[in-house]
């Protein structure tokens, strides 16, 4: 079997994911192609050479559909040979278009490919797709559908996690974001957003608060308590799944919570013949990938159980992983996985995460895993984990490798 390595790993500035947002008047897939642009002239790349483009993306309608990977790549100016497809994992749709490449490479169906994903998330809403499990009764009331933000008070409800816990969680993740782009730490990979004219739009995150603490955070109000209490609540679908729960403790909020950005990444992957041919030197292999479903009410557990699948299938350890990222999605899922495998918090998003800098769902896996190796190279360590948790209840996970 091949090996699958890393060759390059970029990503686009986060911009608020409104309106006013930075990159609001960026298409989806011009942002796109801002990335693949990016990974062909950094790395003066024959786009003839790739097998294909894998992108991810999670709401797909309107300009986000129609196979916007081949759409992205036709904007890029590649290689008209070069096909494009579609995924969606939900969260995990930049990470699962990441490592079907790898596996692709692995398996010797074509020898590299770009992968990664995209979400303007200010132009296209998220649940603007009108998803079945949400919207079509015989289905949400046989998996017991509640949405996502209460599927995170339930994590906390029923492992026992605070409120002060998941704000500190947020606040150090904003610190840890304020400091990593303030010592340049993202620099190697973030590419400047420009319009036609070659005017900077963005070059920054532009979603971070640097000086949130604890009395802030503290002043918001639970953003789904009226959602689970009163509009159709939602509590008591929930305690129809899990009667040991006396009730839901609402702690999340949106200073706990990722945040709502428009963003893009991309990842250049080959085997070892591809990279002596282009005249490129690996960065880090991809050792391992898994998925995994579960439970789909609480729904966003799946960081724990999909590790103890990458634990099982390789021999590893926690331990063996010298950094992990592990999408804050709300902040109860990066406390419920510091629970379960009494992980080291310093080794757990020591750059922040998506409560600082937000969340571009089909983006967001393909951005943690160039964070992951971005962090590898810059603190001179050698194998780590990247997670996110998925929509309906599914977990992926990738694990690289220096080399």
């Amino acid at each position: 079997m091949e090996e699958a390595y890393i060759y390059d790993a970029v990503r686009t500035p986060r911009g608020k994911g409104r309106a006013d947002g930075s990159l609001h008047e960026v298409t989806s897939a011009r942002l796109s192609a801002v990335a693949l642009e990016a990974i062909r002239d950094r790395n003066d790349l024959d786009t003839a050479q790739l097998e294909d483009v894998i992108w991810g993306n999670a709401t797909q309608i309107g300009e986000q559909g129609g196979c916007l990977a081949r759409t992205a790549v036709l904007a890029a100016d590649y290689d008209e040979r070069v096909p494009g497809v579609s995924v969606n994992r939900f969260c995990a749709s930049g990470m699962e278009a990441v490592n079907m490449a790898a596996n692709q490479v692995r398996g010797g169906a074509g020898q590299a490919y770009v992968a990664g994903g995209v979400e303007m998330m200010s132009r296209v809403p998220m649940g603007s797709d009108g998803a079945a499990i949400a919207v079509d009764p015989s289905i949400a009331m046989e998996t017991y559908f509640v949405p996502q933000g209460v599927s995170a008070d339930i994590i906390a409800t029923r492992y026992g996690i605070t409120r002060d816990q998941a704000d500190e969680l947020a606040m150090n993740s904003q610190k840890r974001a304020a400091k990593a782009w303030e010592e340049g730490r993202f620099d190697k990979s973030v590419v400047t957003v420009k319009d036609r004219n070659g005017v900077p739009i963005l070059d920054h995150d532009e979603f971070i608060r640097p000086d949130t603490d604890m009395q802030k955070l503290g002043a918001l109000k639970p953003s789904f308590k009226e959602m689970g209490e009163v509009m159709p609540g939602f509590d008591q679908v929930a305690l129809l799944k899990y009667p040991e729960l006396e009730s839901v403790n609402h702690i999340h909020h949106a200073g706990n919570s990722s945040g709502i950005v428009d963003g893009a990444a991309a990842v250049l992957i080959g085997n070892k013949a591809f990279g002596e041919a282009a005249g490129l030197k690996p960065r880090a292999r991809i050792r391992h990938t898994a998925k995994i479903g579960t439970d789909p009410t609480i729904m966003l557990t799946g960081p724990v159980p999909v590790t103890e699948k990458v634990l099982a299938e390789t021999g590893m350890t926690v331990a063996d992983f010298d950094v992990m990222e592990v999408n804050e999605a709300f902040a109860a899922v990066v406390l419920r996985f510091l629970q379960a495998f009494d992980a080291d918090p310093d080794k757990v998003n020591p750059n922040g995460g998506g409560i600082a800098m937000g969340h571009p769902l089909g983006a967001t896996g393909a951005i943690i895993i160039g964070t992951l190796l971005d962090e590898l190279e810059r603190t001179d360590k050698e194998v780590g984990l990247a997670t996110l948790c998925v929509a309906s209840g599914m977990g992926a996970a990738t694990v690289i490798e220096r080399v």
